[in-house]
């Protein structure tokens, strides 16, 4: 297999020289690509629109290629499309000519695919938008991110006999600061749907990696996984998805949205984790299984 580094304008593919795992690893919402265009249409300025994005997940996890498996990025921003959404998740309360209908909570908070809120529900824009602009952006970003992921979960499910896609989040601390025991917070969550989305063995076995290098880890509490969890996890198909989520005071400034002083200590400890994760899933898990 050819070493390619495909560039589009919703994201960007890195593929490994050699394919030795049935392992995806993916990061929706690390797009950082800012048009002035973009920023001259909101009331946010250009580091508190950032204020959800999954800021430098994708630095953090560069050297998956180097170790065989495939790793999927996004270009276009978080604020912007959130290719975490389902396409027809539009929200009436942003969108002209959108009818209202039975909403999930996403919608109702502002967390529709074309996001009218970033963290603590600040608004982004002035206005409403037009229907035919958010199904441009749609088209242009949302589409061509899922079929790039579709094809790469295929082509591991037809190598391999199944495929396990690693969704790679960050959270706010705050969001789990009062999480495990008193005062300590929790490091990771691993959100699986409670199973719905990933068998149990590959779940404890991702638990294990990241507790066996000191990581403080919950499953599926607070987050048990959105609609890429939900739309690409079919455990009877042997088709696995796993959403990772990283408190981001292991390795980010929040208010500066920078990389902090940890952030190679993440790094090298998240190489070891994940290196971990792939060699152990180079072949079915139910052959797996079976052997132990």
């Amino acid at each position: 297999m050819q070493n390619m580094s495909l560039s589009h304008l919703a994201y960007e593919l890195k593929d490994p020289e050699v394919l030795r795992s049935p392992i995806v690893f993916a990061s929706p919402h690390s797009g950082r690509e800012y048009s002035k265009e973009f920023l001259q249409s909101s009331v946010l300025d250009a580091r508190v629109i950032r204020s959800s994005e999954d800021a430098y997940v994708d630095q953090l996890i560069d050297f998956i290629p180097e170790m065989g498996a495939p790793l999927l990025l996004a270009k276009v921003p978080r604020a912007y499309v959130d290719l975490n959404r389902a396409a027809d998740e539009l929200d009436p309360s942003l969108i002209n000519d959108v009818h209202s209908r039975a909403q999930n909570p996403r919608i109702t908070s502002g967390l529709g695919v074309i996001p009218r809120v970033v963290s603590n529900a600040r608004a982004i824009y002035r206005g409403k938008l037009s229907k035919p602009e958010a199904l441009a952006r749609i088209d242009q970003y949302w589409f061509p991110y899922h079929r790039a992921l579709q094809r790469l979960l295929s082509r591991a499910h037809a190598c391999f006999g199944y495929s396990l896609l690693i969704d790679m989040h960050s959270m706010p601390h705050e969001a789990v600061a009062h999480l495990g025991k008193p005062n300590q917070g929790i490091d990771v969550v691993l959100g699986d749907r409670y199973g719905a989305s990933a068998d149990i063995a590959l779940g404890d076995l991702i638990e294990q990696a990241f507790e066996t290098h000191k990581f403080r880890v919950s499953r599926n509490v607070p987050f048990a996984g959105a609609y890429i969890t939900q739309r690409y996890g079919q455990p009877g198909q042997s088709k696995h998805v796993v959403q990772v989520e990283l408190d981001r005071a292991l390795y980010l400034d929040e208010v500066e949205v920078a990389p902090s002083e940890r952030f190679e200590e993440l790094k090298d400890r998240l190489k070891s984790v994940l290196g971990y994760v792939i060699e152990e899933t180079a072949q079915p898990p139910a052959n797996r299984l079976a052997a132990e």
